[in-house]
C-alpha cells in the first residue's frame, strides 16, 4: 500500500527529450560570385553543424533547471525545440501543459502594431483567451512599466522595451513550463530583480522553469539542477555547483 502511495506521489515528467538530433547547414559563401565560383570548381560551400547529437533529457514538474555550456554547444537550439519553434531531425520532444518561451527578444511582436495590440496578439499566441487577456491587461502593463509607451508602434521600441513587454506577457500567462534564454541580460538592475522575484513565485507555484544563462549568480539563486551541454550532448546533469565546475573542466 505504501509503495502505491509513493509511486502515485512521484513527480511526473514535464519535459522528455528522447534521442533528439538537430543539424544545420552552414553556408560559407558570402555573395552570388562566391556561390558561382564554388559551383564551377565543384567546391562545397556549406558544411554540416550538428547542434544536438542524440540528446536525452527528462525534467520533472516543478523543477527549475539551468542549461549551461559554451556558445555553440546547443543550448538555445534545445530551448527552441522545447518551445516548438523548431522541430528535431530525429528523436522526440514531449512537453506537458502550456509552454511559454522567452527565447528571442521581441520575437512574435508585429512592428507595425502598438504595444497594446501586441500584448493581445502575443498573449493569444501563448494560448490565452480574449477575456483572460482583458482581465490581466492592466497587470501586464503595470509590471512592464511601459504604460507611457503602450500605444506606440513597437518598431520604435528599444530592445529593453521589447524585453519588458515580452517578459511581462509571458509570465502573466498561466503556463506550466517557462523557457528563458538570456533575456534578463537586457533589462536594468531593478527590473531584473523584479523578474527574479516573479521567477520565485512561479517556482513556489510548482511551475517548471528551464533557464539558459551565463549569469551564474542567477543560476545559483533560481535553479536546483543544472545540465551541461557540450558539442550537442549532455556532459553533466546534477547539482548547480558541480555543473559550474564541470563547464571549466
Amino acid at each position: 500500500m505504501s509503495d502505491h502511495r509513493t509511486a502515485h506521489s512521484a513527480p511526473r515528467p514535464s519535459i522528455i527529450v528522447d534521442g533528439v538530433r538537430k543539424t544545420f547547414w552552414l553556408n560559407h559563401a558570402h555573395s552570388f560570385k562566391d556561390t558561382l565560383v564554388s559551383w564551377i570548381k565543384r567546391k562545397k560551400i556549406a558544411t554540416e553543424f550538428h547542434a544536438l547529437r542524440g540528446l536525452d533529457l527528462v525534467i520533472h514538474e516543478g523543477e527549475s533547471v539551468a542549461i549551461l555550456g559554451y556558445n555553440g554547444s546547443g543550448k538555445s537550439t534545445l530551448l527552441k525545440l522545447l518551445s516548438g519553434v523548431m522541430q528535431p531531425d530525429a528523436g522526440a520532444v514531449l512537453t506537458r501543459g502550456r509552454v511559454a518561451g522567452l527565447i528571442e527578444v521581441g520575437a512574435g511582436f508585429h512592428p507595425e502594431l502598438s504595444g497594446r495590440e501586441n500584448v493581445f496578439l502575443n498573449a493569444a499566441i501563448l494560448g490565452m483567451q480574449q477575456k483572460e487577456i482583458e482581465a490581466r491587461y492592466d497587470e501586464i502593463v503595470a509590471f512592464s512599466e511601459m504604460a507611457e509607451f503602450i500605444d506606440q508602434e513597437v518598431k520604435h521600441y528599444s530592445s529593453g522595451m521589447f524585453m519588458r513587454l515580452a517578459f511581462s506577457v509571458a509570465i502573466h500567462v498561466d503556463v506550466d513550463i517557462l523557457l528563458v534564454d538570456e533575456i534578463l541580460s537586457v533589462g536594468d538592475a531593478p527590473f531584473r530583480a523584479k523578474c527574479r522575484t516573479k521567477f520565485d513565485e512561479l517556482i513556489a507555484a510548482g511551475k517548471t522553469l528551464v533557464i539558459v544563462s551565463h549569469d551564474m549568480e542567477m543560476v545559483r539563486e533560481l535553479c536546483t539542477r543544472a545540465v551541461v551541454i557540450r558539442k550537442g550532448e549532455v556532459a553533466f546533469d546534477g547539482g548547480v555547483e558541480d555543473a559550474i565546475a564541470a563547464i571549466a573542466g
